[in-house]
């Protein structure tokens, strides 16, 4: 079995594995968390948690975690491109372009309300 396994490229342990079943107390979380995440679906695995807990359900995140990915939802949070510009605010202009600067704190007294011609 050993040769055989290594020309598979499996390892022994996974050959001989059985899946097991999904327990009835699995089955009840997901259930809880589909409703908690009908109601909040900006919860996370770690605020889901708490829920359960509130519940009297003594789970941790990573098991929260399992069966929220198992069940293909995930909280819902800001996407990428969060920093992109918005056309619609202003550009305001660099008013130190071209400006020298000649001594320490000197910039600390620039008046940056009007806009002023780079000197």
């Amino acid at each position: 079995m050993n040769r055989q396994c290594d020309l598979l490229g499996l390892a022994r342990s996974s050959w001989y594995y059985e899946p097991v079943a999904m327990g009835s107390e699995d089955v009840t979380l997901m259930n809880l968390i589909d409703a908690q995440y009908t109601d909040t679906p900006f919860y996370g695995s770690r605020k889901m948690v708490v829920s359960l807990r509130h519940l009297g359900y003594g789970v941790s995140r990573k098991r929260v975690q399992r069966l929220m990915r198992l069940m293909g939802i995930a909280g819902v949070c800001p996407g990428p491109n969060t920093s992109e510009r918005r056309m619609e605010h202003a550009i305001y202009p660099y008013l130190l372009r071209g400006f020298m600067i000649t001594r320490p704190n000197q910039i600390w007294s620039w008046d940056i309300s009007v806009p002023q011609q780079a000197a």
